[in-house]
């Protein structure tokens, strides 16, 4: 059975690649904010549902007369159109099904953290990344690459750059039957609780690192000037720390979740009411 795999690993950068990502990374995300805005703008003095085909058709435009837009790569373009589909596409599902919209929002340098080449403009040879209009690096190959590559995504985050793949996989592994079956009550104080009595205890990463945050939160706060290398080196500091934070659980989900569907061939999970679960960010403290 056919199936997409994803391959993260860490660039080895230059200053010029890396202002090259910066420069494509602002302009995706004026694109991505001005196609907020078209839309809503659209919406509320014409009463205009733009989609993706009408703002697409505008790109060649906007390339005319915008040299910065023109060098980025088209395909790169065009995934950041689709992305403000996606989200509007989820928003209306959201409100047909009677849940909290969450209309979408502009995006700040923070959380517009990657671009996409979904279809070309991109080349892996050996360990040697091409990059279109962008240039090229090294990867650091931890792992062989299985399979054919789709999409390219490159990512900044707090300790570095990083590439996605997407591979298209042939998923024809299987596991080992057990004859077992298990129902899981998902929980916080204890991760997990399965229907024969075995408990997945709660590791709290977050609790157990709470200490280290609250001194690198204060330093952030002892600095007061925003310009300041010393208070962008600091914020740094505190953004590595919730990565790791952000790594260490998604490696405890991922063993965890391998290890259940290793020993039981049935397994029943809990509904959950996510909205309920999603209330408080103090829940998250104990995770």
């Amino acid at each position: 059975m056919p199936g997409v795999k994803a391959y993260k690993f860490k660039l080895k950068t230059n200053p010029a690649f890396e202002q090259a990502c910066v420069f494509t990374l602002d302009t995706c995300r004026e694109l991505y904010n001005a196609s907020l805005q078209e839309r809503r703008d659209a919406y509320q003095i014409n009463h205009v549902s733009l989609n993706y085909n009408s703002q697409s058709a505008q790109l060649p435009g906007i390339k005319a007369i915008r040299p910065d837009v023109a060098a980025v790569h088209s395909q790169v373009l065009q995934d950041v159109l689709r992305r403000s589909q996606k989200a509007f596409d989820n928003f209306f599902r959201r409100v047909k099904a009677g849940q909290e919209p969450g209309y979408p929002r502009f995006k700040g340098k923070a959380s517009f953290d990657s671009f996409v080449y979904p279809q070309s403009g991109f080349r892996l040879e050996g360990d040697k990344l091409h990059l279109s209009k962008i240039g090229s690096c090294r990867v650091r190959l931890s792992r062989p690459i299985e399979g054919g590559i789709k999409t390219c995504t490159i990512k900044r985050e707090a300790d570095g750059w990083y590439v996605v793949f997407a591979v298209e996989c042939n998923q024809s592994r299987f596991i080992p039957k057990t004859g077992k079956a298990a129902g899981i009550d998902l929980g916080i104080e204890c991760f997990a609780a399965v229907s024969n009595g075995e408990r997945v205890e709660n590791p709290k990463h977050y609790r157990a690192a709470e200490s280290q945050l609250k001194r690198a939160q204060r330093t952030v706060t002892r600095r007061k000037n925003k310009r300041s290398n010393r208070r962008r080196k600091a914020i740094n500091i505190l953004a590595r720390k919730h990565l790791h934070i952000k790594r260490q659980r998604a490696d405890f989900h991922h063993k965890t979740a391998l290890d259940v569907i290793r020993r039981y061939d049935h397994i029943t999970i809990e509904d959950l009411n996510v909205r309920d679960g999603q209330e408080s960010p103090s829940r998250q403290k104990h995770q």
